[in-house]
């Protein structure tokens, strides 16, 4: 029994409304190719153009064939609640719009809904985009983004991306043809948009600890990093003067934003104020608008001051304020010196890292994720690496990494040839031999063979604990590496002597025994 469109519409209602509501969400009224997509789309329904071509009650799979410069198909799955098209478009296309308008038309007015959708249009974007001041590209941005915000609740974190992209692409369109003002355009659009999440995500209460929001965040800090250095190696124009004015206004006001991705936004601010904003002028305006900032935000204000500082060469004061250092901003305090050894201030971060030295151990093991970490001693160790620590500060860097750390800690104790306590360490957190081979331990036997004695067994009784063949097969590898590293420290009696021990205690492990025999660790 064939269907009908009414009836496909009756029967899908809900899905049908989303969808136009979702298409109605992504098009604009003053993007010409939006318009005059909504145009076309319009002109399929009312010339009969699409057709109803096959629709399975079971799979609840709807195909419609739409007549147009060359013919298409649009399949709509129901149960998988996914619409795609034969055509190349791969975002929304007029085809897909066309059949959502032909079901919808069954229980909504199509004219009216045209009416309400062109009432939205201000002004055209082009003709804010031609207009090179900070006044009209922000009301172009606003244009586009009114509409993307419109909904004063929390945005689904699954929808941010499709939607700030779709918006996105919308000001891209816009974006001028002259060379010298595509990056700092690109720059100033990315901040807009960013800016209005953040102070929408955190009037709405949006969750901004989710993969997704955070996906986002990465990816447009990573199109800002790009831009901002083109445009630091770039010489600026009299003109655009303005437009940077305008950009740290908007940065300012995005670190005091209440609350709310406080890493991406404390990130965000320093990419500015170390690469792109170098005028001492500028600096000093900034310190001073921090200084009698009165905002409630969950950054801390003492770490962004720090920032200036340094910049300033005022160390007095920088010395005042890393006093405020506590395990809660101690990450913070740790970036902006990371910065500062990177424009060449390090006397400055030299300060920092030290005094940070004490709150590290609290910081890694109770605050951090767990799957942070690790990547974070890493980095650390880095930071570290490029400063001059006392033995004491050193001894106390490595015990707050704790397990995090060994790596970094194994690599010190090779430095300093402290080569018994490099053995103690991978007997405390063991690994696999084959590891330590690639982390030293040739070091360790080349320079004090009889160290690493102990640690050799150590490894071989726990191969022995597992009880398989293959096991005891690599218990006696290990014990090979241990013959040649007592022969190295002329202890070969030692070994013989080790070795008919093991055999005696081990006697009813046949398997073992015969290994043992095979391998000729013993002389006959």
């Amino acid at each position: 029994m064939s269907s009908s469109f009414s009836e496909v519409a009756h029967s899908h209602q809900a899905f049908i409304e989303k969808t136009l509501q979702r298409f109605e969400q992504q098009l604009h009224p003053s993007v010409n190719e939006d318009a005059e997509l909504v145009t076309r789309a319009m002109f399929s329904v009312r010339n009969q153009a699409i057709k109803l071509r096959t629709y399975s009650a079971f799979n609840q799979i709807l195909v419609c064939q739409i007549q147009d410069v060359r013919t298409t198909e649009v399949t709509i799955s129901f149960t998988q609640q996914q619409i795609s098209c034969t055509c190349p478009q791969k975002k929304i296309c007029r085809h897909q719009l066309a059949v959502i308008f032909k079901l919808s038309q069954y229980f909504i007015s199509l004219q009216d809904w045209l009416t309400k959708w062109r009432a939205k249009k201000t002004v055209q974007l082009h003709t804010l985009a031609s207009e090179r001041s900070p006044e009209s590209w922000q009301r172009m941005a606003d244009e586009v983004l009114n509409y993307t915000f419109k909904d004063p609740r929390p945005i689904d974190s699954f929808l941010i991306s499709s939607l700030l992209e779709n918006a996105r692409m919308k000001l891209q369109r816009q974006r001028p043809f002259e060379q010298e003002w595509q990056q700092l355009f690109d720059l100033y659009m990315e901040i807009t948009i960013m800016q209005r999440l953040l102070q929408h995500a955190s009037k709405t209460g949006m969750a901004m600890d989710n993969n997704y929001f955070n996906y986002y965040l990465e990816n447009a800090l990573s199109r800002i990093e790009r831009s901002i250095d083109a445009i630091s190696k770039t010489t600026r124009l009299f003109a655009t003067e303005p437009f940077f004015d305008a950009l740290q206004t908007m940065t300012h006001d995005i670190l005091l934003i209440e609350k709310g991705a406080a890493h991406f936004r404390l990130a965000l601010y320093l990419q500015f104020w170390t690469k792109l904003f170098t005028e001492q002028k500028r600096q000093t305006k900034e310190l001073t608008a921090l200084e009698h900032a009165n905002a409630t935000t969950d950054i801390d204000l003492h770490v962004v001051k720090a920032l200036f500082y340094i910049l300033l060469h005022a160390m007095t004061p920088l010395e005042r304020t890393i006093h405020e250092m506590s395990p809660k901003n101690v990450e913070s305090f740790i970036d902006i010196a990371q910065h500062s050894l990177a424009k060449g201030y390090t006397t400055e971060a030299t300060l920092i890292l030290k005094k940070a030295i004490p709150f590290l151990q609290s910081y890694i093991q109770d605050t951090l994720v767990p799957i942070r970490r690790q990547k974070y001693t890493r980095k650390l160790d880095v930071l570290y690496e490029q400063i001059t620590l006392t033995e004491s500060e050193e001894l106390a860097l490595y015990a707050a990494f704790g397990k995090y750390g060994i790596e970094a800690f194994s690599d010190y104790l090779l430095r300093e040839q402290r080569y018994s306590e490099w053995i103690a360490l991978h007997q405390l957190y063991p690994t696999s031999i084959a590891y330590l081979e690639q982390s030293g331990l040739k070091e360790v036997v080349a320079h004090e063979p009889e160290v690493s004695l102990p640690l050799y067994h150590f490894y071989a009784m726990d191969e022995i604990n597992q009880k398989s063949r293959q096991n005891y097969k690599q218990a006696v590898r290990i014990w090979r590496a241990m013959k040649s590293a007592a022969k190295k420290a002329g202890k070969l009696d030692y070994f013989e002597n080790y070795m008919d021990a093991v055999q005696q205690q081990f006697k009813r492990l046949r398997a073992l025994q015969e290994e043992i025999s095979k391998s000729n660790l013993i002389a006959s």
